[in-house]
């Protein structure tokens, strides 16, 4: 999760504040520098790899009760042991992650562009499940699960820590969550608390809670902090701290591209894919014991860092507002002198395309910093590409050592990298660290975490083949980013893939396309808006899957049998998911609680239910 690297006394936001400029000015000259050294690097080779983060559980047979065991800060520095020691060929490397129940395991060399690798994805992931499972206690277990059913309920955690009100938990002042469970590696307390302090109040995430026959109505929760009962909406589940999002799992995907041209125009086609994946992989029905009337965590995690004022948000007059034009306006914060508006939290989708041809699809008010738009164009950054770090910059530093803050521009990045990896977008367009041989790359990052290495290898597989057929084929994926948004609000919601349809093009083929796309890239349907249709996701997905299939044995004829039969069933999997005939995960998980025995139709989820559902 972003910069681990730290020197000298973490900065709260207080002593952060008089080096928010510093850090902004100096990351703007850090990209520069290193775009000019890097920006016509030639003939980078594909390379890709997965992340799956993962939590520890701990069984209570006695009781029939789980919890989240905080031991992965302990498992973790075991299971780096070989890859500070230096030792070739590891299958696997690690890194803590936001929660101190949470490792994350990705492969320990990248994978390269040959078809065979595709079978290793999923023996891969089974190696980094035994890897820790192999540490843990005969009650403990790793699962890929990405929102643990009871988080945030009494004695959650092993060992249980107890919360008598907002001052038990000085850094997030939640009621729920303890300080003892976020990881202890300075960066993560210290987003916490200056998330919390920059906006002027503590995490508010609502929820809509799902109502059964027996479900309180209106269902309101009984909260003994003046602030929490305030931003307590009925109906809904409240939650109030990062640790709600951040403390959830997830699977990504990062490529590396040949240039910096190739990675853009990625980063632009599969931006819109990116909500049917969030729905086809929606596995996160359960908040803070109860049952929720959504199925993806998106959301959830948006709120749980949003660090706008409430100036930012609307919610309060705007102070020395001058100097705003039209879409594009100087943003203030910390030490300036305007501020305007700021329409999503720093996790969210992605706001702008970055290829030229994806132009005219830049359909939304974009918040910019003027400035260091003016700065990078003059530097003879292409516009689209300065917009995007422009309205990257709209958000402050979250996050600075005090070691940390002279660097030499030439030759680090950590002043770019503190803004541009606290802007958590459903796609990262992620340039080449200094001084590194890594490339351009993109990271597909909306995918919740499967139960299973079947079912995450396969959405690996599929949204990798998508790239290459994309690439090879010239297809385009491209609509206009304001229904892009639209279909990511769709996409969380309560069983999305059978319920809403999506925005999306008729055709995929493009003029470059050869002869053999023709009849496999047009979507057919009858509801057609402009452009584009309203699909269902069945209708997107399976065809999609039919694409991918056909254009790969067609481009390789000459696959060997076991490697074709893999991608059969992976992309038989995704097909039959979206057209219900598979369940999702959430819906898997809806539907095993509601069907307990003991479930007693008031959307809650006891000790007992989640202990038989883990």
């Amino acid at each position: 999760m972003g910069l681990l690297e730290f020197d000298g006394e973490p900065l709260t936001w207080e002593k952060l504040k008089p080096y928010v400029e510093h850090v902004k000015t100096h990351g703007i000259q850090q990209f520069l520098h290193n775009y000019r050294r890097l920006m016509q690097r030639p003939g980078d080779i594909l390379k890709w790899g997965d992340e799956v983060e993962y939590m520890i559980i701990k069984f209570d047979h006695t009781n029939r009760k789980v919890q989240l065991s905080l031991r992965g800060e302990e498992l973790c520095e075991i299971l780096q042991e070989k890859e500070k020691k230096k030792m070739k060929n590891l299958t696997s490397l690690w890194r803590p992650e936001y929660a101190s129940y949470m490792v994350e395991g990705t492969p320990g060399v990248p994978y390269m562009g040959y078809m065979a690798q595709f079978n290793v994805v999923e023996a891969n992931m089974k190696m980094r499940r035994k890897e820790v499972q192999e540490l843990l206690n005969d009650d403990e277990q790793i699962v890929s699960l990405t929102v643990f059913p009871r988080l945030g309920c009494i004695d959650f955690t092993y060992p249980p820590h107890k919360i008598t009100g907002p001052e038990s938990n000085p850094v997030s002042r939640s009621l729920f969550f303890p300080d003892e469970a976020i990881t202890s590696h300075p960066r993560f307390p210290l987003l916490t608390q200056n998330i919390r302090l920059r906006r002027g109040k503590k995490i508010a995430i609502n929820i809509p809670i799902f109502k059964d026959t027996n479900t309180p109505s209106p269902f309101v929760e009984n909260l003994n902090d003046p602030e929490s009962k305030a931003a307590a909406k009925p109906d809904h589940i409240y939650m109030d701290c990062m640790g709600f999002g951040m403390g959830n799992s997830c699977l990504q995907l990062t490529f590396q591209a040949c240039n910096v041209e190739e990675a853009k125009l990625l980063y632009d086609h599969l931006a819109p894919v990116c909500p049917i994946m969030l729905a086809l992989s929606a596995a996160s029905p359960l908040y803070k014991g109860y049952i929720s009337d959504i199925d993806a965590r998106w959301q959830v995690i948006a709120a749980s860092v949003d660090d706008r004022t409430n100036e930012e948000m609307g919610n309060e007059p705007l102070k020395n507002n001058n100097n705003v034009h039209g879409s594009h306006m100087k943003i203030a914060h910390a030490n300036s002198k305007v501020l305007h508006v700021i329409q999503k939290s720093r996790y969210d989708s992605i706001d702008s395309f970055l290829s030229s041809n994806s132009k005219i699809f830049n359909d939304i008010n974009l918040e910019v910093d003027e400035e260091v738009k003016s700065t990078l164009l003059n530097a003879g950054i292409d516009d689209l590409l300065a917009q995007h770090i422009a309205h990257l910059w709209i958000r402050d530093p979250l996050t600075l050592f005090s070691k940390k803050i002279d660097l030499d521009d030439e030759n680090e990045a950590d002043h770019f990298e503190n803004i541009q990896s606290t802007n958590w977008q459903s796609m990262r367009f992620k340039p080449p660290p200094p001084g590194s041989s890594i490339g351009w790359r993109v990271e597909f990052r909306v995918c919740e975490a499967q139960l299973t290495d079947f079912e995450n290898a396969a959405f690996v597989v599929f949204i990798v083949l998508l790239t290459r057929v994309i690439l090879t084929y010239k297809l385009d994926f491209l609509m206009p980013i304001s229904k892009v948004d639209t279909n990511m609000e769709k996409s969380q919601k309560n069983n999305a893939i059978l319920t809403e349809k999506f925005h999306f093009r008729k055709n995929v083929m493009t003029s470059q396309s050869p002869a053999c796309c023709a009849q496999l890239c047009s979507f057919k349907s009858n509801c057609t808006e402009g452009s584009g249709k309203y699909l269902f996701v069945n209708t997107i997905s399976v065809k999609t899957c039919l694409i991918i299939y056909k254009l790969t044995c067609f481009k390789l004829i000459s696959l060997e049998k076991k490697l074709l039969c893999s991608i059969s069933e992976y992309l038989n999997l995704i097909g039959k998911r979206a057209s219900g005939e598979y369940m999702s995960a959430a819906q898997w998980i809806r539907h095993f609680v509601t069907s307990h025995p003991e479930y007693k139709h008031d959307s809650v989820v006891s000790d007992s239910i989640a202990y038989d559902l883990l």
